[in-house]
């Protein structure tokens, strides 16, 4: 039976109502004999993860990306996550080119054998042409061609699914891939851009199904790095039992070879934003010294909250932020 008719089955068969939902008791439930959680990136990602990564262009998210797919293909740690064994992992570049991809790949050594690329001007297989993540006909291209990969990375959202056109209709069809995957036990990385006040582009919507969300900021202070070199903030994580501090990483070349170093960020964006708050100024008027949006400010309000910076009057004005 040809392939593509298979997955085609398969992918509506998952992702419509033609089957009546599966109805446990919570009794049953917690008696269910269920795979535990398995982690590809330990405390980052696990198999049904559904994650995010943004940043301004030029930050390094490719290289971010690249890296945390060589790292959970290979077995390893990457800025301090560890992934615990070697997995299947597809790079799905929409952006970069060939070889941008090679390129980058070269910095790391030698590849591991469980991580493949799937280049947009390398032509994708029947039908050529662009791969668009919003239409079926472009899941079904991609599925067709993975071998089961237990981590997908999609560089970029942007250029994969196109979503300037049609927003909402098309994100709509990105999410219930999604949830297809998680119910495969499949890990998906979104790479995406952010605005120009360098909050994540598009509606905030998107964030709902997601378990991962991964901001890659600007250090405000430190040296200069002749390489990537940013502030990696969460600003959501479903799943950990703890939460995830923001690290300083700084990808350093020598040599034609690449390390990813990492260590506490320098003091800057959140204490400049929890000084302004203790000094009475309101969410919007922080945000606006800043050059942040009120939802950055927000979070980064949320977080000098959860770290005890803010003083019990500042923390309590503009309710329900």
């Amino acid at each position: 039976m040809d392939l593509t008719f298979i997955i085609n089955n398969q992918y509506h068969e998952r992702m419509t109502n033609a089957n009546p939902p599966l109805v446990l008791s919570a009794a049953a439930l917690l008696a269910a004999d269920i795979a535990p959680r398995r982690d590809l990136l330990a405390p980052l990602l696990s198999a049904d993860s559904a994650a995010l990564v943004y940043g301004p262009g030029g930050i390094g998210k490719s290289l971010f990306a690249l890296s945390l797919a060589w790292t959970v293909a290979a077995g390893g740690s990457f800025l301090g996550w560890r992934s615990p064994r070697p997995h299947r992992v597809l790079y799905v570049d929409g952006e970069m080119g060939v070889a941008a991809v090679r390129e980058r790949l070269a910095l790391l050594g030698p590849p591991p054998a469980g991580l493949a690329v799937m280049a947009h001007d390398l032509g994708h297989g029947p039908g050529g042409g662009l791969l668009d993540l919003s239409e079926d006909a472009g899941i079904e291209r991609l599925m067709t061609a993975w071998n089961r990969p237990e981590l997908v990375v999609l560089d970029t959202l942007s250029s994969l699914v196109g979503l300037r056109s049609g927003e909402a209709e098309r994100w709509a069809r990105v999410q219930r891939f999604l949830l297809h995957q998680r119910r495969r036990r499949r890990a998906v990385l979104l790479v995406h851009h952010a605005n120009r006040k360098g909050a994540l582009r598009g509606s905030t919507r998107r964030e709902d199904l997601l378990d991962l969300v991964i901001a890659l900021r600007r250090p405000d202070a430190g040296p200069p790095a002749g390489g990537a070199r940013f502030e990696v903030h969460f600003e959501k994580a479903r799943h950990g039992a703890t939460p995830l501090a923001p690290i300083l990483a700084n990808l350093e070349t020598d040599a034609g070879r690449a390390t990813w170093r990492w260590g506490p960020p320098y003091s800057g964006r959140l204490e400049r934003a929890a000084a302004l708050l203790n000094r009475g100024l309101s969410a919007s008027e922080a945000a606006e010294a800043l050059g942040l949006s009120r939802t950055s400010l927000f979070r980064l309000k949320a977080e000098a909250r959860a770290r005890g910076l803010l003083d019990r009057e500042s923390s309590t004005t503009e309710s329900g932020t």
